[in-house]
């Protein structure tokens, strides 16, 4: 008994040196960037976004609805509020309505670097309408404020960047390495027609970019688990995603002779299974990367934790699997979309549909999930059908000169802020993009909370004036260090 006694207590003394040795060599990756004097950025910037937001730039799944006119109003808009940018940049179409500009640098050994966003917006439906604090396309101005669609998602890049691109051209700036910009107008469904031609155009042309930027991560404010600092997310991969539709077809009858089970009880079984059998959770390799730059940053509860995320990864995944924007980052995800059955009260249904929407993460792919999800479900009356499918983004290196570039830009001007690789679990137009560049990046400069979070696709989407200008001034320093050698 007592040589038992000493086996535990070794044991347990051996693992607390090395969670203690892990702890003790977990060092801070932040950089030492001071922050810069701000650039004076007229009130005509703010006035801008709001004109933007002002047309209804909205994506229809249903091409039908779309209204082209509002898209072209958006590119005159473009053209009227930055005439010094249109004429010093080559400028053409993708896609109908996706801009491509196109800034030459003074040197051709250096690779060019694309800015990307885009101007379409998801409808606000009419049942919201009456929750909006103020509408949704005014594009009003109000106590500091910028309301309306795409405020935040993601007009916001659009004309921060334009706002940028144009002051710096009046300046005389000229970058050394080229410099694209990428606007789409159809992102919002899938960017098959914008942001994919321009991906394949710039590929049949023979670029390739040294890096890529898009929308994806954000300053955060209390969203990351443990962290009391504002932390800025760069999405260095992004989780794939498929559209699973379930199809039952069974024999219907009269509702007064039910039988055994109907093709309600079928897919809901079918359901009920994927929903009790969730995709285990685990420590990525980009998550490993999010790990390693945010838990020396933490109190010394997570710290101790985050630096021994291997020996105490249940511990970590306890905490993470928590709260929906967390668990989304540590394990592929499921949720039910639609459901449809029957068509009349005394009638028993013979066909039942249900869609399941997944975001994958990126060590795994869309085939090993459709397999797994029918070893789970089980049942051959239940068809899976793939709707639509996108496999998980490569994983972008955080030591690459480009994260370096970025760490710089957004400390310069937002100051001392945690600054961290992430799984970005959207898409974003930047999947495209794979071969023009090996550096794809994700990054919004603003700030998220648990309060303007739910604006996105949500209701009461706005942004702050002076946030906005920040957005601007962003964009400026970050061309200013990404146009150069790096």
């Amino acid at each position: 008994m007592k040589r038992l006694l000493g086996i535990i207590l070794g044991s347990l003394a051996i693992a607390l040196v090395y969670i203690l040795a892990n702890l003790l060599l977990f060092s801070s990756k932040q950089s030492d960037i001071e922050k810069i004097a701000p650039i004076k950025v007229t009130n005509a910037a703010p006035q801008h976004l709001s004109d933007a937001i002002k047309i209804k730039t909205i994506s229809y799944d249903d091409p039908a609805m779309i209204d082209t006119a509002s898209f072209h109003q958006f590119i005159e808009l473009l053209y009227e509020k930055y005439p010094v940018a249109f004429g010093k940049m080559e400028h053409t179409f993708l896609g109908g309505m996706t801009m491509l500009f196109k800034w030459q640098g003074k040197r051709t050994d250096l690779k060019p670097m694309i800015l990307m966003s885009h101007y379409d917006v998801v409808p606000v439906p009419e049942a919201n309408l009456s929750e909006w604090k103020e509408p949704p396309f005014s594009g009003l101005i109000k106590n500091g404020e910028i309301w309306g669609r795409g405020a935040i998602d993601d007009k916001v890049g659009v004309i921060g960047i334009m706002e940028a691109v144009e002051m710096l051209i009046s300046s005389g700036f000229q970058p050394d390495r080229t410099v694209y910009l990428s606007f789409g107008h159809d992102e919002e469904v899938m960017g098959v027609n914008g942001a994919k031609q321009v991906a394949h155009y710039l590929k049949q042309k023979g670029v390739k970019a040294e890096f890529v930027l898009d929308e994806g991560g954000y300053i955060t404010q209390g969203l990351v688990p443990g962290m009391q600092k504002d932390v800025a997310l760069i999405g260095t991969t992004e989780k794939g995603f498929v559209t699973l539709e379930l199809n039952v077809d069974v024999e219907g009858g009269h509702a007064s002779m039910p039988k055994k089970e109907t093709a309600i009880d079928v897919l809901s079984k079918a359901i009920g299974k994927v929903n009790e059998n969730p995709f285990p959770s685990y420590i990525s390799k980009p998550l490993n990367d999010f790990i390693d730059y945010v838990g020396p940053e933490m109190p010394i509860g997570f710290r101790t934790v985050f630096a021994n995320a291997t020996l105490l990864e249940p511990v970590l995944m306890a905490v993470y699997e928590k709260a929906p924007s967390s668990n989304a980052l540590v394990r592929t995800t499921v949720a039910p979309t639609i459901i449809e059955a029957g068509e009349k009260n005394n009638v028993l249904p013979t066909y039942a549909r249900a869609v399941l929407n997944i975001r994958i993460l990126p060590e795994e792919s869309v085939n090993s999930v459709h397999e797994d999800l029918k070893e789970v479900i089980d049942d051959e009356r239940v068809k899976i059908k793939i709707l639509e499918k996108s496999e998980p983004a490569s994983i972008s290196n955080p030591d690459h000169p480009t994260y370096v570039m970025l760490d710089k830009s957004i400390k310069q001007v937002f100051g001392d802020i945690v600054i961290s690789p992430y799984i970005m679990i959207a898409a974003s137009d930047s999947r495209y993009f794979s071969k023009v560049s090996d550096h794809i990046y994700r990054f919004c400069p603003f700030k998220l909370n648990k309060q303007n979070i739910k604006s996105f696709h949500g209701i009461n989407e706005k942004i702050g004036v002076e946030e906005f200008k920040d957005c601007v001034r962003f964009y400026h320093q970050l061309i200013k260090n990404g146009a150069t050698e790096m």
